[in-house]
C-alpha cells in the first residue's frame, strides 16, 4: 500500500516522537538502525521528511533529529505519507487500471473506494504522539 520509503518514513517518525517527548535526538545512524533501513536511504527519508516540516535537523555536537515537543500532536500519519508518497495512495485503482473512475469503473472500484476512503480518515486522525504513546506501553513495537 505504502512505498517501502514511505514505511521507513512513519517508522523513523515515530521512533523520533518517541525519543522527542523525552527532550532526546537522534543521529542518522541511529534512526536507520531503529528502523532497519540503509542509512544513505534513511537519510534521503529524513531530507525529505525535514523539508516538510515535519521533523527537525539539528546541528551540532549535540544534534540530531528531533520532532519538537510542541509539535507530537499535530503531526499526522497523512502529513507523512504526503511528505513522501504524494496523495496516490487514495486515488489508485486495486487493479492497477489507469482509467478507472466513478464513470468506468473496474470491478473492485466502489469496495476498494471505501477501503481508500477509511485509510485516509486514519492517517488525518493518528499522531505520531499517538503511535509513540502506545510504543511506551508496550502495544506496539517497531522492531523485532
Amino acid at each position: 500500500m505504502f512505498s517501502k520509503a514511505c514505511e521507513y518514513g512513519i517508522r523513523a517518525s515515530i521512533h523520533l516522537a518517541r525519543l522527542s517527548e523525552r527532550g532526546e535526538r537522534s543521529s542518522l545512524k541511529e534512526v536507520a538502525t531503529a528502523i532497519d533501513s540503509p542509512v544513505a536511504f534513511t537519510a534521503k527519508i529524513l531530507q525529505l521528511l525535514a523539508r516538510d516540516g515535519i521533523i527537525q535537523s539539528v546541528k551540532g555536537p549535540t544534534g540530531g533529529y528531533e520532532i519538537p515537543k510542541d509539535k507530537l500532536s499535530q503531526v499526522h500519519l497523512s502529513d507523512i505519507v504526503k511528505a513522501i508518497d504524494g496523495d496516490k495512495v487514495y486515488r489508485g485503482c486495486a487493479l492497477g487500471l489507469k482509467h478507472c473512475n466513478e464513470k468506468k469503473p473496474c470491478p473492485m472500484h466502489f469496495q476498494f473506494k471505501t477501503i481508500r476512503d477509511e485509510l485516509k480518515e486514519m492517517l488525518q486522525s493518528t499522531t505520531v504522539q499517538d503511535l509513540a504513546n502506545e510504543l511506551h506501553q508496550g502495544l506496539a513495537f517497531l522492531k523485532r
